[in-house]
């Protein structure tokens, strides 16, 4: 497994393209070699591509908007292409269940002809959870049923450490259950106040998180950390790398 850097962690750095250029060097100066895009201003293809070549980054995850998805799936497609990135990721949805137009099932109707449109153009459209995925409708997690309406080769997950036990859940058992499904998984601790933490100073079992992966078939884990409490963006992301280098990963 390898390990990256997920840019909704530094997004405030990344709202202007020379932002987001000097961004890309100062992660690739941490030592990452991979990255998931999310979270930074518009940029072309072209551009990313040159750029990450630029740093000797790898694009390996995006999180692309569900308007983009819906609308051309095809030309999504095409534009991973361009900086070679095989995973299209959606990174949000809000699941109101007083909603009928927000059930899983309309979350279904809604997304399954563009996963298989960009199956078909060989990506893999992948579904991030936050902790709203551990609400119940009709009996079963939200995650279940979208674990079973779509089939496995339509859609995956992008499990994310510190959601799923933000929604009583266990993190490894959730990579353990959706094995061959979750290619790339977020990796962000949980510390007491429901607060997220720089990945080993929080309180999950990472040991158990990494072995269970291993096991599912996951390529990348990513590290995001949504906010930082005033600290430095950079410097979270540092220290998560050295953790996670004194594990074995790189």
């Amino acid at each position: 497994m390898r390990i990256g850097a997920q840019l909704y962690t530094v997004r405030d750095c990344c709202k202007t393209l020379d932002g987001f250029s000097d961004t890309l060097k100062k992660v690739a100066d941490i030592g990452y070699k991979y990255v998931q895009v999310s979270g930074t201003c518009e940029f072309s293809p072209e551009w990313l591509k040159d750029e990450l070549l630029k740093n000797g980054l790898e694009c390996v995850l995006t999180h692309t908007s569900a308007e983009k998805i819906i609308s051309d799936p095809a030309k999504v497609a095409l534009e991973h292409d361009v900086y070679g990135c095989k995973y299209v990721g959606l990174g949000w949805n809000a699941f109101n269940l007083d909603d009928p137009t927000d059930t899983p099932p309309a979350f279904y109707q809604k997304y399954i002809a563009a996963a298989r449109e960009l199956c078909n153009c060989g990506k893999y459209f992948l579904y991030h959870n936050h902790d709203q995925e551990f609400k119940k409708y009709e009996g079963k997690l939200i995650l279940e049923h979208l674990a079973e309406m779509f089939l496995p080769e339509e859609m995956g997950f992008i499990l994310d450490t510190f959601w799923i036990t933000a929604g009583g859940g266990d993190p490894a058992q959730w990579i353990e259950r959706f094995k061959g499904r979750t290619p790339c998984i977020h990796l962000k601790d949980f510390a007491y106040g429901k607060r997220m933490a720089v990945v080993g100073e929080g309180n999950i079992n990472f040991d158990r998180v990494f072995k269970c992966a291993e096991e599912a078939g996951t390529e990348y884990m990513l590290v995001e950390q949504d906010d930082t409490y005033g600290e430095s963006s950079f410097d979270c992301l540092k220290r998560s790398y050295e953790y996670l280098l004194a594990h074995g990963f790189n």
